[in-house]
């Protein structure tokens, strides 16, 4: 099939597609990679009348460290990140999670922010940024404002991204020395969607405690579903396999994961519950190493 006609622009500043979104709102659609977009295009399951290509805004590609925040632009494509010596410690959750995205040829299309702003339940992107805490900073004609991923990540292909509003940059916030982290997931084949996935990271004081940790699981809810409760039960106390066995067992209780052709409710909470304890456990050997 081919797309339903549209008028295509091809702005090459932030504020020219700031100024094209204002202009035309629900009628346009941003094109970034285009790994998601182009599809639902073709198959006319978006039907925009404007489209605007931002690949020439090359003021968002960029991958930097900023006073100890990990600071990524929108229009980096997923394999620049995953090739980045400056992903380490916890951050290596990112590279980790990207690895399973597809295939390198979509990598190498694929952007960081398009994956974000396109909030798909069961991708990877949401969920290890989830669990590392990072912030999302949106930028529209009334200036830039920075969100939480809790607030980002509203339901199904949903986020707080107003239709004149552009996602610039991705903020990760630093870890502490000792931490480690772990992307775990069980997809039909390498390269497909999860069925249910899992981003953990964990940060270890002297004594072998937990002081800080994240975690978040795609698959099994409308977003990404941060674990809260078990990372409170670890802080504060040894990292044992009994106490992230139980305290998986307490999250799991409360998931109300969605059944599809992909797998039963229940059985993404089976997986879930082998997937969450396996990857707080690695992402503590991590730590300790």
């Amino acid at each position: 099939m081919k797309p339903a006609p549209y008028d295509y622009y091809d702005p090459t500043t932030v504020q020219e597609a700031i100024g094209l979104l204002n202009e035309f709102g629900d009628e346009a659609k941003l094109l970034a990679g285009g790994q998601s977009l182009v599809p639902m295009l073709n198959f006319r399951l978006a039907r925009p009348s404007q489209l605007v290509d931002i690949n020439n805004v090359t003021e968002l590609d960029y991958v930097r460290r900023d006073d100890g925040v990990l600071v990524i632009g929108a229009l980096t494509r997923h394999r620049s990140l995953e090739q980045s010596e400056l992903a380490d410690g916890a951050w290596a959750l990112l590279p980790e999670a990207l690895h399973n995205v597809g295939h390198v040829h979509i990598r190498n299309r694929g952007t960081v922010g398009g994956s974000l702003a396109h909030a798909d339940p069961a991708a990877e992107l949401p969920a290890a940024v989830s669990a590392l805490g990072g912030r999302m900073v949106l930028r529209g004609k009334d200036g830039e404002r920075e969100v939480t991923a809790d607030t980002f990540f509203e339901g199904f292909f949903t986020t707080a991204l107003a239709p004149n509003e552009i996602l610039t940059e991705i903020r990760i916030p630093a870890w502490p020395a000792r931490s480690g982290s772990a992307f775990l997931e069980v997809s039909r084949r390498h390269g497909d969607f999860a069925q249910v996935a899992v981003a953990a990271a964990i940060a270890l004081g002297d004594d072998g405690r937990v002081i800080q940790g994240g975690l978040a699981v795609a698959g099994v809810g409308g977003e990404p579903v941060r674990a809260s409760a078990v990372i409170d039960g670890l802080v504060g106390e040894q990292p044992t396999s009994q106490l992230i066995g139980e305290l998986t067992e307490e999250f799991v209780a409360e998931l109300t994961p969605p059944s599809d052709l992909h797998g039963s409710a229940d059985y993404r909470r089976q997986l879930a519950r082998h997937l969450v304890p396996r990857a707080l456990d690695e992402s503590v050997r991590r730590a300790l190493a």
